[in-house]
């Protein structure tokens, strides 16, 4: 039984379970509910990141380093451009659902639907784009040296310029076998072997005398730099990282341990572990909600040709779905935010 309210001309229901609590009807309240959990699911996520990276700050990659790619430009460098450009996308697919609920509330059906057609385009284009991105995080595009010590290794040339390994690594007469399940011990493996050995990067390391190795350190300012007597101050003036002279280079690759191409689950060569881990982690959970997105959109969209809404008299669905997308939305500008700007 609902609580009731006594007038001098009605009793009215309070709360019976048909009215709407603050203009909302059920549908709209528990999306509300999933928004806001959700909304602290990925508050932890964020803040676990930005954690992670102020006490590994000193070897944390620097984004602008990272994701350079861009689609049919191979070898020029367009540092955070087809990012922005995914945003930009995604954030005008809001746009068009709004314009779709704008078109709802007005019971206008083609209009609907040809909004909600350029929602499910923007949001097919930005999954694609993610998964480009992923492959090209996956595959790297310099390759790097991990020590002994688990420090990472870079090379760049006398002017500070990104080096990859199949620039310089030599070819040597050696033969190299993958450990397979069914050839190991214990049904051991390892991963799939890199494309040259720490001898062929060694040796072609010793062949270029322009050749320093960069390590994943990061200096704040010139002045720390300066102060470093180890770093060559006429190399990493204007880099970020530490770029090491000839002879500590060569010391520091004395110590190598394995090649490092591309970035998975256990090590990168972009520099902190973890700063992959996070990628793959939040980006990817980022990209399910707005795969999940696109699927509800064209489940609504056949039901707004089919006129579903229209015998209905209310296009609310339209509206409810159009809280998710916007949700979704809102995560990406935090996430981009915070993972490529800061």
């Amino acid at each position: 039984m609902g609580a009731t309210v006594t007038t001098a001309n009605s009793e009215e229901k309070t709360w019976g379970g048909g009215n709407e609590p603050l203009g909302a009807s059920y549908g709209k309240l528990m999306m509300w509910f999933f928004i806001v959990s959700d909304a602290l699911t990925f508050s932890g996520f964020l803040a676990a990141y930005g954690f992670s990276r102020f006490k590994f700050i000193e070897t944390w990659p620097l984004p602008d380093e990272v994701f350079t790619h861009f689609p049919f430009m191979h070898g020029v460098s367009a540092p955070m451009y087809y990012v922005a450009l995914m945003t930009f996308i995604l954030i005008f697919s809001s746009v068009t659902m709004v314009l779709a609920v704008d078109a709802g509330h007005h019971m206008q059906r083609g209009k609907v639907a040809f909004y909600m057609f350029l929602t499910i385009i923007g949001g097919l284009i930005f999954v694609g784009s993610q998964a480009w991105e992923w492959k090209n995080f996956i595959k790297g595009e310099y390759g790097a040296i991990e020590t002994k010590g688990g420090s990472l290794l870079q090379f760049v040339d006398d002017h500070g310029k990104r080096v990859a390994l199949a620039d310089f690594a030599a070819t040597l007469p050696e033969e190299r076998t993958q450990l397979e399940r069914n050839k190991g011990k214990w049904f051991m493996e390892e991963a799939s072997l890199p494309t040259y050995s720490v001898a062929e990067v060694q040796a072609g390391f010793e062949a270029r005398p322009n050749l320093r190795v960069r390590t994943e350190v990061i200096y704040k300012d010139d002045a720390a730099a300066k102060a470093d007597p180890k770093v060559d101050h006429a190399l990493s003036k204007h880099k970020h990282k530490t770029v090491l002279t000839r002879e500590e280079s060569a010391a520091m690759l004395s110590n190598a341990h394995l090649v490092v191409e591309g970035a998975n689950l256990t090590r990168n060569e972009y520099g902190s572990k973890l700063f992959a881990d996070f990628f793959f982690f939040i980006t990817g959970f980022h990209g399910f909600h707005v795969f999940s997105g696109v699927i509800i959109n064209v489940i609504i969209f056949f039901n707004v040709l089919l006129g579903t809404y229209d015998k209905r008299r209310n296009y609310e669905m339209v509206e409810k779905v159009g809280l998710y997308w916007h949700f979704v939305d809102l995560v990406w500008v935090f996430v981009f935010t915070f993972f490529y700007l800061v």
